[in-house]
Formats: structure tokens, sequence, C-alpha cells
């Protein structure tokens, strides 16, 4: 992949401690440089704490932050943001520093640390010079969208609710395309030079987008799709998030986070609303339960969590505490869309407050094989037992990257990768006899409703029906999605390319470059 314009001026590599708590005479407070530099030190303080709402997307007061030039400008006030050599007279001084226990800015935030005020108080007395490398001078934003010379890797999918639109990850932007490729609709283009995954809301009237700059920061992007604007930009940790999800009510955006913690916040305004770090490894999916009570997590480190919202508490593995069960990572999480069932039998050790009821998740990851779980424990837990298991399902070449059910549940596509090729698979699954667990059957839904579809039995209970392969594929693939019809299965990864195949033959509809090219590049 070749991108003509690189990174934008944002980020950082390295996260600016704060200074220590006072009276803590154990730490010793961190040494200001002789020489402050705009691009190393103060740069990632304006990315961690500010870029989120004085961006080009979203330039809150009239004012940006993403750019040395935008710096020194006023925004809606009279006076410059930063004026060189007099930080006494710079309004970005008077915003963040500290007066009777609160600062103006960041708003609704924590203040920042003394060391992080005095380092742009330095640096602004120095001159405010710009010393930002030429080869990172190329702004993207709005005004600026990327311009490439050759497809970007694509690893976000997703379509609206509506059927009219499909959302397709790029370099520093998502591209809205009618959702049969016969065109793009709209570019949003935003901080995160790498997107990690794009969802859209249940009413489709907004989007989440997680992703960053590695090594730099992580950000989730929630968008106005009417408006094809950026409502809110929340930034956090110090990597690219991963498996945005949204809950059923859609008051709630959930991600995962390479320092291995499962997070989730308000749609509305970003205010944290759950925080969990269960797990050992990096979290890379994320999805609720039906009603919403429950958020479940996948991890590189093999498990499957479920954690209880409205406390914050990890409840369960819910791939047991089987050793050898899963033979790696997972990097994928999707719910059965069925009707939530009254379970046979509660187990004695479950909580009286929990639900009677029960989802079935859909789980992938390193070793190939699509796996079925339910949510809820129906046994007495026991080591060794594996009893959420409801089947697996043939095993594909290489790990999956991404696993996505269709709308009535009776089939879902999965893609992998392995040795520069990749593979897209449709399985089919059927609703199970009533007080049983879910099997696999040769069926063939008769409407594509939403909804749970009205079966034709084809034969008997299979314990292996073949999958559907999607034709076309010419490379590692690394994000699917279903049409809400269910009868188009969209595909992505390595090559840049989106392909849209026949979800019950997986012969290949067709296939575009979602992205605009410049051939042989931008002047």
């Amino acid at each position: 992949m070749t991108v003509v314009r690189y990174l934008v001026c944002v980020g950082a590599f390295v996260a600016i401690a704060a200074v220590p708590v006072r009276g803590n005479a154990q730490e010793k407070k961190k040494e200001l440089p002789s020489e402050v530099s705009y691009y190393k030190d103060v740069r990632p303080v304006f990315a961690q704490h500010c870029q989120g709402c004085h961006q080009p997307a979203k330039p809150q007061g009239g004012y940006v932050m993403t750019s040395h030039a935008a710096l020194l400008k006023p925004g809606d006030k009279e006076k410059p943001g930063v004026v060189p050599g007099k930080p006494n007279e710079s309004v970005l001084i008077e915003q963040v520093i500290v007066k009777d226990g609160k600062a103006k800015m960041p708003k609704g935030k924590d203040a920042l640390g003394e060391y992080d005020i005095a380092l742009i108080t330095k640096w602004i007395a120095q001159g405010a010079k710009d010393d930002t490398p030429v080869s990172a001078r190329d702004v993207v934003d709005k005004d600026h969208p990327p311009v490439y010379a050759s497809t970007p890797v694509i690893t976000g999918l997703d379509y609206s609710p509506d059927g009219s639109l499909l959302a397709v990850s790029g370099y520093h932007e998502v591209l809205l395309h009618k959702a049969d490729g016969s065109g793009l609709v709209a570019r949003l283009v935003g901080l995160s030079e790498r997107i990690q995954s794009v969802k859209f809301s249940p009413d489709g009237k907004e989007l989440a987008v997680t992703g960053g700059s590695p090594g730099r920061f992580g950000e989730v992007q929630v968008w106005d799709i009417d408006k094809r604007k950026l409502r809110l930009s929340y930034p956090v940790t110090y990597d690219t998030l991963y498996g945005a999800s949204w809950s059923p009510d859609g008051k709630t955006i959930a991600f995962g986070c390479t320092d291995n913690t499962l997070r989730a916040i308000s749609a509305n305004d970003g205010e944290p609303v759950l925080y969990q770090g269960a797990h050992n490894d990096w979290v890379l999916g994320t999805v609720f339960s039906a009603e919403g009570l429950y958020l479940i997590s996948v991890s590189r480190d093999r498990t499957v969590k479920m954690t209880e919202v409205a406390t914050q508490r990890f409840n369960d593995n819910i791939t047991s505490i089987t050793p050898g069960a899963l033979k790696g990572g997972l990097t994928t999480v999707d719910r059965r869309p069925m009707p939530v069932r009254t379970m046979s039998k509660v187990p004695p050790d479950t909580p009286k407050a929990a639900p009677k009821i029960y989802d079935e998740l859909l789980i992938a990851g390193s070793d190939g094989v699509p796996r079925i779980y339910k949510m809820h424990r129906e046994t007495k837990r026991v080591i060794g037992d594996d009893a959420n298991k409801v089947r697996e399902f043939e095993g594909m070449p290489g790990r999956i990257f991404s696993a996505r059910f269709n709308p009535d549940g009776s089939r879902f596509a999965a893609a992998s990768s392995l040795d520069g090729k990749g593979e897209v698979r449709v399985y089919r699954v059927a609703t199970s006899p009533p007080g049983s667990a879910s099997l696999t059957l040769n069926a063939i839904p008769l409407t594509g409703q939403l909804g749970l579809s009205p079966l034709l039995f084809m034969g008997d209970y299979q314990t292996n029906p073949k999958a559907a392969t999607c034709e076309g594929q010419k490379g590692p693939v690394y994000t699917v999605a279903f049409s809400p019809d269910g009868n188009v299965v969209a595909s992505g990864g390595f090559d840049g390319v989106v392909r849209l195949n026949d979800a019950r033959t997986g012969k290949l509809i067709k296939e575009f470059t979602p992205v605009p090219l410049t051939p042989g590049g931008a002047k």
C-alpha cells in the first residue's frame, strides 16, 4: 500500500508523564528539557488532551490545534492562541492554567499536570518554534483529504441498517459508498490515520469509528451521517483502538484497547461508562448482549469474558477454564441476532439476580475454527468441561480476522488469512428445536425479513454441512459484513478491494476500489 500523504501532525510516540502528586517525597519532579521541541514534546500533549475537540472536523471555539500554523491563529477569540515569546499574552495558556483548583480547558476533563503546563509555557517563551520534520508536514483533513497512489488495506466494513450505505475504512478516513458499490457518497476525514473498525448505530443515524495512530494515540469517533459531520472525538490510550460496538439502545459505545482493557463511553458526550481490566492481552472485539445488560469481549489472551455493564464487574469467563480449549488468541465476536430464550435449567450457583435468558456468541481467532458459545452458564462450573460451547465448525486456512452473523442468525460469514492468501466462507446455522442446543441444519431461509425466518428443512440434522466459499478473493481478508437483507456478503482486506458476494452461492456479484486513485501519485 502506498499513500501519498503520510502522517498528519498529531499523536505522540511517548506519553508525557504528569508531575507527581504533591507531598509524595518518594518521587522526583521530571525536569523540563533545556530546549523544548514542539514536535517531540508539546505536540503529544495536545494530541492526548486537546485535539479531540480542536481539529478541522470539530473546531470547538473556532480553534484548531492539529498543526503549528493553526496554533498561532485566534479562533473565536480576539487574541491568538499562541503568541511566540509571550506566554502571558497567549490565550492557550489562559485556558489551561489552573485557577482556584480548576482550568477552563480541557473542557469537562481533568486539568493538565503542572509539568505539561510548564512545558507548553517554556516552549512559547522560547519562541514557539516549529521543528516538525518535512516528511510529516503534509496535512490531512476535510479540506485536504488523503490522496492515494494505490489502494489502502481495508480493516473495517459495515452496512447501514436501512441497506443504503456501506462504510469502508481508509487512511485517515471512512468512505461511505452506495451499498451496491455504484458510487462514493461521502468521505469522513478525521485524525486517526489507521481505522480499525466501523459500526453504524442501531438507528443508522451515526457511525462509530475506532482507530488511532500506532504508538501515539487511540481515538473513538462518532459521525453524524446526515450532516457528514464529526460529532464526537474521544482520544484515549497511546495506541489504536479496536472492535467498536453499540448497545442495543444506542446510548453506549464499547471498544477494546491494546493496554489490555475493555472500555465503554456514552455515545452522547464521551463520558466513561465502563472500564474492565480483567484481560491479559489486547482486547480486539466487543459485543453487547441482546438486552444490553452485559458486554462481551475477546482478546489475544484466548478468553471470552462477560462484564456486567451497570456495575462494571467482570462476571464470567464464557470459554470456561478449560486447558487447551482454545489454541490461540481471539480476534472477533458477534452475537447471534435471535430471540432471547428462557433457560431450560438454572444452575444452583446462579445468582438470583441473574436473568433466566441467554444469547449465543460466535467467536473465532488464530486457530481458524469458528465456534458458537452460550453466553450464560446453565451448568455448574467444572474445570475442563467447556460447558458453554454449543459447537465447532469446519476450520478455515490460517487465522480468522472477522466473523459476522446474517440478520436472522441462520448464517454467518468468516474471513481468514494464511501465507498471503485469504478466504471468505458462509456457514449455515439453523435454529434449535425447543429446549435443545443449537445445531447446524441443511436448511434454506424462505424469507429475507429481519428476525427469525421460517426454515425449509432439506434433510436431517448434519454435523458439518459444507460452507459456501466466496469467489474472487486475491489476498488476506480482514473484514466481512452482511447486507441487512442477508443476501450479500461484503469483504475487504490486503488488496484494498471491496467484494460483494452472493451469501447463498458465494458467487462474486461485484468488486470495486473504494478510494479515488491518483495515477502516478499526487503532486
